[in-house]
């Protein structure tokens, strides 16, 4: 039986194949179709992916907390409600500040995607 307990979620301890600093996370997928997979990801208070890009587009929607970072060299920040794109190829970083939720959808899917 599936739970809204993030902390019960399969652990998230890599992104792009390189370790998440500060800890690890926890990711669910909420939906899965042809053209791209949403999942729900959580960060604890001081989880951080290290600088990495992506093969598929990534768009962001913050659902709690607050997250920092860097979306193409630039700085990133998103409080509750609000959207970033991190689109192929770009750098980027993503830190929550405070024990932060979101739903990341990616596109086009990728293979080895749980």
């Amino acid at each position: 039986m599936e739970t809204d307990d993030p902390r019960s979620w399969p652990l998230l301890t890599n992104v792009e194949g390189l370790p998440l600093l500060g800890g690890h996370g926890h990711v669910r997928i909420r939906l899965r179709e042809n053209h791209g997979v949403l999942f729900e990801i959580f960060y604890p208070a001081g989880v951080a992916s290290p600088e990495h890009r992506h093969a598929h587009d990534s768009f962001v929607h913050l659902l709690s907390g607050r997250l920092i970072g860097t979306a193409g060299g630039e700085p990133a920040q998103l409080e509750p409600g609000e959207c970033l794109a991190h689109p192929e190829g770009v750098l980027h970083t993503v830190e929550a500040v405070v024990d932060s939720r979101w739903l990341e959808f990616k596109s086009p899917p990728q293979a080895g995607w749980r």
